[in-house]
């Protein structure tokens, strides 16, 4: 016992007027490191909880992060004010402290200041559908302390420090869990029954699985909006599930398809650019004569698609949207459920 207190105490160095002995180490060790455990056993208790609430629970992703970095922070004290150093002390490494910054650490002070900001201030949370100034586009999955990780639908991890999210514009998609208006255009050709066209597609994106039920404030519609050179000019307004606005092009393809679809069952005409040629005489000749006179014939008129022609077929667009939102689903489960201890179960 005594060979292990002299051990103990050997003295490792002085700092000041504190003495730091081989036993002052350890021990901060051993507290630093139990504060590192509880810290993470609490980060995962939070992060089941947040999963099975989903959005409900995002507030708790703020709980997690502060009790994760307060409980370290709070270790790093304890440890050092038990292995013997005086705390006051630091005070005259301040002065070099920030030189440190200024000269190579103020990037990482940054982005981590930037990261609480973005946790506290909640415009950002886990589980939004963003899109930045670059053009990327993708889900929120984890806000660091130097970095945000983005997911596209690609299954693509993009990393962007966490400044260029508070000082660019960001677009959140689905910001307090709301869902978005979306336009879908389409053209008919010139003749086409108005009403037909409205009743047609309206009655095409009702059907479509990820399309809200309508009520005073979400209403599907269908809006004339230009006269074209060859085409009446539309656009489909449609309120899509939250799941839906996070897989943005699948969700335009999927209405485009059943647009089409809608109108050929209805026989409409989807136009193509044209351009008629008037001959009014041509040496005393008028009409086909004139038509005639230089060797040509009327064309006869395009055929017209047989109606139905692509019905049956898959809209993959839509299968692919749906099938997404299953697989997230199922991998959220299996995630909570290898979270779950085996005392739980």
């Amino acid at each position: 016992m005594q060979d292990i207190h002299a051990l103990l105490s050997f003295e490792l160095l002085r700092l000041g007027g504190s003495t730091i002995t081989l036993g002052g180490v350890v021990t901060a060790i051993v507290i630093v490191s139990l504060a590192a455990l509880v810290a993470a056993l609490i980060s995962g208790t939070l992060r089941r909880i947040r999963m099975k609430h989903g959005r409900r629970a995002s507030a708790l992703y703020v709980v997690e992060k502060i009790s994760t970095y307060g409980l370290i922070v709070i270790g790093v004290i304890a440890g050092l004010s038990t292995m013997g150093l005086n705390l006051s002390s630091l005070a005259v490494f301040a002065g070099a402290l920030g030189v440190g910054v200024g000269l190579g650490l103020q990037g990482v002070v940054k982005e981590f200041v930037s990261g609480l900001f973005l946790i506290f201030d909640r415009m950002l949370n886990v589980g939004d559908y963003v899109e930045l100034e670059s053009g990327i586009r993708g889900v929120v999955t984890e806000i660091g302390t130097r970095a945000t990780r983005i997911r596209t639908n690609d299954n693509i991890n993009i990393l962007v420090p966490n400044s260029r999210l508070i000082e660019n514009a960001v677009t959140n998609w689905t910001l307090k869990g709301d869902t978005r208006r979306i336009h879908i255009p389409f053209s008919v050709a010139y003749g086409a029954d108005r009403e037909k066209v409205r009743d047609a597609v309206i009655e095409a994106a009702r059907n479509v699985p990820f399309t809200l039920p309508e009520d005073d404030t979400h209403k599907t519609q269908v809006w004339l909006v230009r006269f074209g050179d060859s085409s009446l000019d539309f656009e489909l307004l449609v309120w899509p599930t939250l799941e839906a606005v996070k897989r943005p092009a699948a969700m335009q393809a999927a209405y485009t398809w059943a647009i089409a679809e809608a109108l050929d069952r209805a026989d409409i005409e989807i136009p193509f650019p044209q351009m008629d040629l008037r001959l009014r005489s041509l040496f005393g000749h008028e009409g086909d004569g004139a038509l005639e006179a230089l060797g040509l014939q009327r064309a006869p008129p395009p055929k017209r698609r047989p109606a139905h022609s692509s019905r049956g077929r898959a809209n993959d667009a839509a299968d692919d949207l749906l099938q997404h939102a299953e697989r997230e689903a199922q991998a959220e489960a299996a995630e909570r459920d290898s979270d779950v201890q085996p005392d739980d179960r």
